[in-house]
């Protein structure tokens, strides 16, 4: 019969394994990230409007006017078509004028006879062939024989349909043969390179909207935005609508049509230069601290930052390590510790 010798060995790895169970587990969290860039940030306010002619202002006339006849009459010439570019005294129609036309024809030959007498009578005054009162009267007859041509041909004016502006004829009703009245407009010219987009503000917004803003206006049929300036903000509130009237000058040239419906974004604060990363970097809690991650090698540090303007998907940042070029996280930004491993899923290179 063999004995068997049972011998325990110690086993040596033990205070390997708790030692590896004690140190700490090293994490590593997948993110994407962006670089930290210099720009330009601006806020902007929107709103709603349409597109017309500049109205009257100071040492300015207004940029369109309604044409009526000064009296009434039957068309009988017409010069001009809708669409049509057309002159400051641009003869657009005129109304039957024979009457009128007589009449001056009839004080034209008054003026030429009493202005021989008058020259007449002043060779004779200095001959002493005639008296002072007959030089005085023949002066007296050409004067008004001068008067009556003057007011006959302010007539004859008033049956010319005459543009008060250099414009475009947007609107012509004149035909031939029919009869036109006071009251009723047969042409309207408009000034398109003076045009406005008139925008209603609300009331609390209104006070941070001064002249001179830049703004962008977006209609239908502009393929991009078209600049600006704010050129009046009115001092009164809608009671209605409790908004403030405010227009915005269109550049000349802007191809824009009157009536158009318009959409406006004022820029009411500008930071030319300004650090910024894509918002998603930035995380602010409840109690308004704002943090992003500045990725340095494979290790994310938490920063707290300054937020300011954010435009489009940008944000305006400063503080500690915040630089041109620096790296930050953007996906995987949220609750981040405030310093780990990271692997990063997209290339700095290629990060925007």
């Amino acid at each position: 019969m063999k004995l068997y010798s049972l011998i325990l060995i110690p086993l040596l790895s033990t205070p390997l394994l708790r030692a590896e169970e004690e140190a700490p587990v090293q994490t590593e969290v997948a993110v994407q990230v962006a670089r930290v860039v210099k720009t330009t940030l601006r806020r902007m306010l929107t709103a709603y409007g349409m597109i017309e002619p500049e109205p009257n202002s100071v040492g300015r006339p207004p940029a369109s006017a309604k044409l009526a006849p000064a009296m009434a009459g039957i068309i009988t010439e017409i010069n001009g078509v809708e669409g049509q570019r057309v002159k400051k005294g641009d003869v657009l129609f005129r109304l039957d004028s024979r009457a009128v036309d007589s009449a001056v024809a009839n004080a034209e030959s008054a003026v030429a006879f009493t202005k021989k007498n008058s020259e007449r009578q002043q060779k004779l005054i200095g001959l002493e062939g005639t008296s002072e009162k007959l030089l005085l009267e023949s002066e007296q007859a050409l004067n008004t024989a001068q008067t009556n041509l003057a007011t006959a041909k302010v007539h004859q004016s008033l049956l010319r349909g005459e543009a008060p502006l250099d414009g475009t004829l947007v609107h012509f009703v004149a035909r031939l043969g029919e009869p036109a009245d006071i009251v009723t407009p047969l042409a309207e010219i408009v000034d398109l390179d003076r045009l406005v987009a008139t925008v209603h503000v609300p009331r609390s917004e209104a006070a941070v909207v001064k002249a001179g803003q830049k703004a962008m206006l977006s209609t239908v049929n502009a393929s991009q935005p078209i600049e600006g300036s704010v050129s009046y903000i009115s001092s009164l509130v809608d009671p209605l609508t409790d908004t403030v009237l405010v227009r915005i000058m269109l550049p000349k040239g802007s191809g824009q049509r009157p009536g158009a419906f318009t959409s406006v974004q004022i820029v009411v604060e500008e930071h030319v230069d300004r650090l910024a990363v894509p918002r998603a970097s930035v995380y602010t809690d409840p109690s308004g601290k704002s943090t992003l991650a500045i990725v340095e090698g494979d290790t994310a540090t938490q920063k707290v930052v300054k937020a300011g303007l954010h435009e489009g998907g940008l944000i305006e940042v400063e503080g500690e390590g915040v630089r041109e070029g620096a790296t930050v996280v953007t996906i995987g930004a949220f609750a981040l510790p405030e310093q780990t491993k990271v692997r990063i899923l997209n290339p700095t290179s290629e990060a925007k």
